[in-house]
């Protein structure tokens, strides 16, 4: 869940801000994206590999994968109705 307190979010944001100005601009954006978010759960839960840790790994994964389409996807689809139709 995405929904953590503002102090954590304050110490974060600096980093993503930056991450993204170095990512921004560059060819291959999807690729670029997916090298930070495996090399940042590589380092987070992989380094004393066990069922736990690569479980809560791909928990993240799922998980941000399923708020992304509730927060993003859904509501740009919803849009594209309106302005086309329902199939």
């Amino acid at each position: 869940m995405p929904y953590i307190p503002q102090e954590q979010r304050d110490v974060l944001d600096p980093f993503i801000r930056d991450l993204f100005l170095q990512i921004q601009l560059r060819p291959g954006v999807a690729g670029q994206c997916n090298y930070v978010v495996t090399q940042l759960l590589v380092a987070l839960f992989v380094r004393s590999p066990s069922y736990a840790s690569l479980n809560a790994a791909i928990g993240v994964l799922e998980c941000a994968k399923l708020e992304l389409y509730r927060r993003q996807v859904a509501p740009y689809e919803d849009t594209k109705i309106v302005e086309n139709g329902d199939i």
